[in-house]
């Protein structure tokens, strides 16, 4: 059965909600609804990883995420953080929460040892063309795509295992819009043939909500006309048989998943 994660942006600059969600309170607001709408989890970030973010220090991560991610996990939600810095990475793993999403693919061995000593935790290992927290601006073809992201997880799943994290606690994600390229193509490839990419065993993670290449699909749509967009690439990406889908608008995706399987499984 497919997951639904939800998306809660504690930044003052994500390119969707900056701002929105940046005081513990609404954080936590957000997060409770994002679950009573029907998300299996909850997926926090303190630092945008859109390529006109703001730099935030490992202090200021660990201080607006701290007494989010401790709320949820002393309820029991299961909690994913999106960063790249080790040290808080090791922050909120001790405050409860159970998935590390690192958009760099866990290339810092630094990371890769945190991971090491949680034994329970998972970890989302993203395919993207930058090093950084930060995704990047450039165009790229979409030829050899599909198996550059392949090896490019092959090679990491190798990393860790070497490290003890197995692989029955990743979770792999291909990345989308800017982190595999401005240009709409390679987002539009990925998705197209999904079922390659799924040749490794792992769960595979798809997170095209309200991003630019479905903007750039509609004509050049701003973030607020991107919804019908986002909804049904997910669609498309649930049926093509991804195991979790990380949105924002988790009710909208939960009513149409439900009543495209309700289609699907009449005799």
């Amino acid at each position: 059965m497919a997951s639904v994660w939800g998306i809660v942006n504690l930044t003052a600059d994500s390119f969707s909600d900056g701002g929105r969600f940046l005081a513990p309170g609404a954080a936590l607001a957000h997060a409770r609804a994002l679950l009573d709408a029907g998300a299996s989890a909850v997926d926090l970030g303190a630092e945008s990883s859109n390529p006109a973010g703001q730099a935030v220090s490992a202090e200021e991560e660990k201080a607006r995420l701290g007494p989010v991610v401790t709320a949820l996990a002393k309820e029991g939600v299961l909690v994913s953080v999106d960063t790249v810095k080790p040290e808080v990475m090791h922050d909120v793993l001790l405050r409860g929460a159970g998935v590390i999403n690192d958009v760099s693919g866990f290339r810092d061995p630094a990371a890769i040892e945190v991971l090491r000593g949680f034994p329970r935790a998972k970890a989302v290992v993203m395919f993207a063309s930058q090093t950084g927290p930060r995704a990047e601006k450039r165009t790229r073809g979409t030829e050899g795509l599909v198996d550059e992201i392949v090896a490019f997880w092959q090679g990491r799943l190798a990393a860790l295992a070497e490290a003890g994290v197995g692989p029955e606690r990743v979770i792999l994600d291909p990345g989308m819009g800017f982190f595999l390229a401005s240009n709409p193509e390679p987002s539009l490839t990925v998705l197209r043939h999904l079922g390659r990419l799924r040749v490794l065993g792992a769960p595979v993670l798809i997170s095209t909500s309200r991003k630019s290449f479905i903007g750039h699909v509609l004509g050049g749509r701003g973030v607020e006309g991107r919804a019908a967009g986002t909804l049904a690439t997910e669609l498309w990406a649930l049926h093509e048989g991804a195991d979790i889908v990380r949105t924002h608008d988790v009710a909208a995706l939960v009513d149409a998943w439900r009543a495209w399987r309700a289609v699907r499984e009449v005799p």
